[in-house]
């Protein structure tokens, strides 16, 4: 399998977690999202992901998979161990929807080609836009802190899919200057994550493609 990854993508981050949890190797290819205007919106990149995002997981077949969270789901169910989803009903149904409060109503709304808009469309300045990010990092995080119950991951013993989609968003959320003291729970469970040897691996500070850490786009 080859993954199409870029360091700093949050939505990458996920992945890369999922498959050091799992124990899968994968060829890494890296697609710069903003190098000559993004080299995810060239048309080569595009004939395997259409929408022109990061990341996509090309199979040994050559059909490829878009979106962070249907990627999981495909590693879960070809690698069933150890499982991303908690056994209990109740408590998958949760760790499900923490994972959907980052992925679809936090990181989409600060993600790069909104922020782009944000800017090119709408004229607004660089703190206005920072300002906009902050304001829906925070509301997702006091939904979730409020949701969430330490055991030491988000809801048991062992990392699920909520920790895999929140501690990305945590380390966002600290680029983009987002306090995170009123968070406790949230605090402790990134902690729990940066000690676990997959979520380290997965940082993108270790990536081969990271790059010096400068202001956000």
């Amino acid at each position: 399998m080859i993954l199409y990854d870029y360091w700093r993508s949050s939505a990458a981050y996920r992945v890369r977690i999922a498959l050091a949890l799992k124990g899968l190797a994968v060829e890494r290819r890296f697609v710069h999202l903003l190098r000559d205007g993004g080299e995810q919106r060239s048309a080569a990149y595009r004939e395997k992901n259409p929408q022109g995002l990061a990341p996509a997981l090309e199979l040994d077949d050559g059909r490829v998979l878009t979106q962070s969270l249907a990627i999981i789901d495909y590693l879960d169910a070809i690698r069933p161990q150890p499982p991303l989803t908690p056994s209990h009903a109740v408590v998958a149904a949760r760790a499900r929807a923490v994972a959907l409060i980052v992925a679809c109503e936090i990181h989409p709304l600060g993600n790069l080609r909104v922020t782009d808009y944000l800017r090119r469309e709408l004229k607004l300045d660089r703190e206005s836009v920072e300002t906009w990010r902050r304001h829906w990092i925070t509301a997702g995080f006091e939904a979730i802190e409020a949701m969430i119950a330490p055991a030491p991951f988000c809801f048991t013993d062992t990392p699920s899919l909520a920790d895999i989609c929140l501690a990305p968003q945590v380390f966002n959320a600290e680029r983009f200057g987002v306090l995170l003291e009123p968070y406790p729970k949230i605090r402790q469970v990134a902690d729990v994550c940066a000690a676990h040897p997959a979520f380290a691996a997965a940082h993108p500070s270790r990536q081969p493609d990271a790059e010096p850490t400068s202001p956000a786009p």
